[in-house]
């Protein structure tokens, strides 16, 4: 399945993006980036902070590529379109769809879930997403790629 089929499926609407909307997204995952670092926080918040990061990266290079994701499953799409956006392979889609599930246990069910290692192998991920969707931005989007 590609894109187009996931708008015939529902889960994704054709979307016009702009310069301003993919810069807002880079600049709250850079804001995220930062702030997943404060000293004091938690575990559970560190990779809450870190998946929010990624989530918004991902979600820019889908509206760079001329859609946006329905509500029903929101972040599931958005996370498995990295690989019809930047090609991202398996291992890293699903090591971010396991981070959706670890916020939402961290998040809602249970205080203390995350280990320190997990936070950071978040944070790493996110880091490492960030310089790919600016890379692909450039190469694929330039007109939409940060100054």
């Amino acid at each position: 399945m590609n894109l187009r089929d996931w708008v015939a499926s529902g889960w994704l609407v054709e979307h016009q993006t702009s310069p301003q909307e993919i810069s807002d997204l880079l600049g709250v995952a850079d804001r995220d980036l930062g702030d997943c670092r404060a000293p004091g926080l938690s575990p559970d918040w560190r990779l809450a902070i870190a998946y929010n990061a990624a989530l918004q990266l991902a979600t820019a290079a889908l509206a760079a590529a001329g859609y946006r994701a329905e509500r029903e499953a929101h972040h599931y799409w958005v996370i498995q379109s990295l690989a019809h956006t930047l090609g991202a392979d398996a291992k890293t889609v699903d090591a971010l769809d396991g981070f959706r599930k670890k916020r939402n246990i961290g998040g809602y069910e249970r205080a203390g879930a995350i280990s320190d290692k997990e936070a950071e192998e978040a944070i790493a991920l996110a880091r490492r997403l960030r310089g790919e969707v600016h890379a692909w931005l450039r190469a694929n989007h330039p007109r939409l790629a940060p100054r």
